[in-house]
């Protein structure tokens, strides 16, 4: 089994594939421990959700480290919502004292949607900026420009969302997370292959694939009123009428939706630029090993991303004043 690790994958020019892990609603270990068994030896890396809807759980931190002892590569999700810039750089900080490397850069869910829809958000930063801020910290320096010896070893990621309108600004978004150091995208759950072609018709016109490891999502659907829920619900969203209709006609929608998100990865993978597949179970964690069989997923059936893609970095624009990352320290240093 390789001894690479998710950071190595993404240089070496693997194709991956992650999935995702939502701690519970209490401090159990066990429960944590109970959903890796769906992930050892299938996944390169196991996203940690953060208050996933906005709704109180285990901290994402702490549950990487018992996922890490189970044998499987954590990813930690860090959102906007609930720290401030002291606090999400403390956290970060925390991940490479512990030899914690993902981190996956998100906003965040309102609270209006979660448990405490009182409580107070933060949003001192956004992604974008969280992204530039943990690339920062990794360069050895803090937001307020005093530097650090013991650094944090970061692999960086951003999400992306290709459905939304207008294109040209998703695109410009993600040009931006690029910018301010994304070593990989995972985008949201993919419905429209159509549109999510078009959208990596424009990443490659730009170059943005050589730049970066773009991993495309997959949601596994229980039903069709999730389906539909989705659509009207989530914004940005955009799901073709066919697979709608497939899911109202399915007599087992379960069964329906399995057979959807396989025939989906099938499809992305013939894509040109796609680095991976990121699944999103939705707290379904358990269908990941069937998934992965059905779609060719397994470590060892998985072809290469065809010639391995070196993800490439701009150099360092630090002098010139026009530059992203220039505009970025005068944006967070007001």
């Amino acid at each position: 089994m390789s001894t690479m690790n998710f950071k190595d994958k993404i240089q070496k020019g693997e194709f991956l594939f992650t999935s995702e892990l939502g701690p519970p609603r209490s401090a159990s270990a066990a429960a944590v421990r109970k959903k890796t068994a769906y992930f050892k030896n299938i996944v390169d890396g196991a996203n940690i959700t953060d208050n996933q809807t906005a709704i109180v759980r285990l901290s994402s931190i702490a549950a990487a480290v018992i996922c890490r002892k189970e044998g499987v590569e954590p990813i930690v999700q860090m959102t906007c919502r609930d720290r401030n810039r002291l606090a999400l750089q403390s956290d970060l900080l925390g991940m490479g004292a512990l030899d914690i490397s993902n981190v996956l850069c998100l906003t965040g869910d309102h609270q209006r949607f979660g448990n405490h829809p009182e409580a107070r958000n933060v949003f001192d930063l956004d992604s974008i900026q969280l992204i530039y801020t943990a690339n920062k910290l990794r360069n050895g320096s803090f937001l307020s420009g005093d530097t650090m010896k013991n650094t944090p070893d970061l692999c960086i990621g951003g999400a992306a969302n290709p459905f939304a309108d207008p294109l040209e600004f998703r695109v410009l978004r993600l040009a931006k997370k690029i910018a301010a150091g994304a070593d990989f995208i995972q985008t949201q759950p993919v419905f429209d292959i159509e549109r999510f072609s078009i959208w990596m018709e424009a990443v490659r016109r730009a170059g943005f694939h050589h730049k970066t490891a773009i991993l495309a999502g997959v949601m596994p659907v229980k039903s069709v009123k999730a389906m539909l829920y989705m659509e009207r619900e989530v914004p940005g969203m955009r799901i073709s009428e066919a697979l709608i209709e497939r899911m109202k006609g399915a007599d087992d929608p379960k069964e329906e939706g399995i057979r959807i998100a396989v025939e989906t990865i099938r499809q992305l993978k013939d894509i040109q630029g796609i680095r991976g597949i990121h699944l999103m179970p939705l707290l379904w964690e358990s269908v990941t090993p069937r998934i992965a069989q059905e779609a060719e997923l397994q470590k060892n059936g998985r072809t290469s991303a065809g010639n391995p893609q070196q993800i490439t970095k701009d150099s360092d624009h630090r002098g010139d004043p026009n530059s992203e990352q220039t505009k970025y320290d005068r944006s967070l240093s007001k």
